[in-house]
């Protein structure tokens, strides 16, 4: 079950969802947009190693915005910081992103219960699109969760995603063992 408008903010009451910055206006029927934040990052190296920390070159998007190019991905950030301690967020893309040609995700649309953070975003493009800090990026939806959770994002000791950060955040795949 997702949540409606309304219950979204019900929740939001108790504080089981917190959204930093918090706008109405952004509030859907099922679901709250969330907007680019000011940084992008890029790896150092063209070809890139599961096994090995692959470094981010972090910028700001310029105030007379940034050209993504396809073919490169680009690690970005939502404005907004969320919290959801009761709910398992997605985060999608909003129609009017996509119709530019812009994915925001490539495989990380879900979150965990409990998870604590800005959400850093993986943006491709199909064709040369210009972007600016602050433009609407995407949605959260928020999904009811049946049952008790056992083990909370913000509280595992392996969590490889829980410093605070205004900044996208390169994959620590590395942190695996395989």
């Amino acid at each position: 079950m997702i949540l409606s408008d309304k219950h979204i903010l019900e929740e939001i009451e108790k504080g089981t969802i917190i959204i930093e910055p918090f706008n109405t206006e952004c509030l859907g029927t099922n679901s709250y947009d969330v907007h680019l934040g000011k940084y992008l990052a890029t790896y150092k190296d063209r070809v890139l190693d599961a096994k090995a920390h692959n470094k981010i070159e972090h910028f700001e998007i310029p105030k007379d915005g940034f050209v993504l190019q396809p073919g490169t991905l680009y690690l970005g950030v939502t404005l907004e910081y969320t919290e959801t301690h009761a709910h398992v967020p997605f985060l999608e893309g909003k129609s009017s992103t996509g119709r530019l040609g812009i994915d925001i995700h490539a495989t990380a649309g879900k979150g965990d219960v409990g998870f604590c953070n800005t959400w850093t975003l993986e943006i491709s493009c199909a064709q040369p699109v210009r972007i600016y800090a602050g433009m609407p990026i995407g949605q959260l939806i928020y999904f009811v969760v049946d049952g008790s959770i056992g083990n909370m994002y913000n509280t595992k000791n392996d969590a490889k995603y829980n410093n605070k950060t205004t900044k996208p955040v390169e994959s620590m795949m590395w942190k695996n063992k395989f």
